[in-house]
């Protein structure tokens, strides 16, 4: 299944999407939880309603006329790795990591899948990672890798979008991994049972149809498993909890000269078997200063 989250007739709810069209759960069973961490808190008995609406083929609406918005809409943690691909570390020119390079980005920064993002007023060095995510999907600590998959509700396409200066004048990246609007996710979060192997997907990134980016997550230093035994060794990994897994090759900050974005840039960004997110850049309005 396609798990999503959005908006309609300005109500924001949890949907399935089936090709060209979106499964309303609220429409079809309308205990459903509307909000998707609480949908993933519900576990097999949430899942089992979202597939007996898919099946009934009712409640349906057509994709034309929804705004799909990222799936988890306010994730309890987004954790990122940096440097999991042997060909971003020779290109970053950095060495290979013995252990993953864990940091984060702010709830606050998760974007629609195909809503534009901000270049920052305070820089110009704005850049784009494609990524392979995973969506945790159960409350778990210690997990042992061959047990990693009980704990993954699925997986989506992540655009780790860096402000380069910030990110690396000091030695945590938080800053300029973090600014709002900055980790487009989606379209959907795609359960485990669609996609056999993870670690043998195509990953592709264009920049205004300009081929950057393109790997396979067969070449990830770090695996998803992997991933969820280091992090669940620390701390509990909640559901709704987004973990991008990093970029490979191709990001502009490393070309010479580097290739920056602009405004009026288009950033795509397709995974096999999870679809694709689209996201033009515009510069940063002036409506996000605020105060209260």
């Amino acid at each position: 299944m396609k798990l999503i989250t959005f908006t309609e007739s300005a109500s924001t709810r949890v949907g399935l999407l089936d090709g060209d069209e979106i499964v309303d759960l609220q429409a079809a069973a309308g205990d459903a939880p509307s909000e998707m961490t609480a949908f993933l808190e519900a576990g097999e008995a949430a899942l089992a309603v979202a597939r007996a609406a898919l099946e009934a083929g009712g409640a349906r609406l057509a994709l034309g006329d929804v705004r799909l918005e990222s799936p988890v809409l306010r994730p309890p943690k987004i954790l990122a790795v940096g440097l999991n691909y042997a060909d971003h570390v020779a290109e970053s020119g950095m060495d290979t990591p013995k252990h993953p390079m864990i940091f984060n980005k702010q709830s606050t920064a998760v974007h629609a899948p195909y809503e534009p993002f901000h270049l920052p007023r305070v820089s110009p060095a704005l850049d784009y990672e494609g990524e392979l995510a995973f969506v945790i999907g159960k409350r778990c600590r210690h997990v042992p890798r061959e047990r990693a998959t009980e704990v993954i509700a699925g997986y989506t396409i992540c655009n780790d979008v860096s402000v380069r200066d910030w990110q690396l004048r000091v030695p945590t990246f938080t800053m300029g991994k973090s600014f709002d609007t900055h980790c487009p996710l989606g379209p959907a979060i795609v359960t485990p049972d669609e996609i056999p192997d993870p670690h043998s997907l195509d990953l592709r990134t264009w920049v205004n149809g300009e081929p950057r980016q393109s790997s396979n997550t067969k070449h990830l230093i770090f695996d998803c498993f992997t991933l969820v035994e280091h992090l669940s060794t620390a701390f509990s990994l909640e559901p709704g909890d987004v973990i991008s897994t990093g970029t490979p090759s191709g990001v502009g900050a490393v070309m010479k000269p580097p290739k920056f974005l602009k405004a009026g840039d288009v950033v795509k960004i397709a995974i096999d078997r999870l679809g694709e997110i689209e996201n033009a850049v515009i510069e940063e309005p002036e409506s996000t200063t605020r105060i209260g």
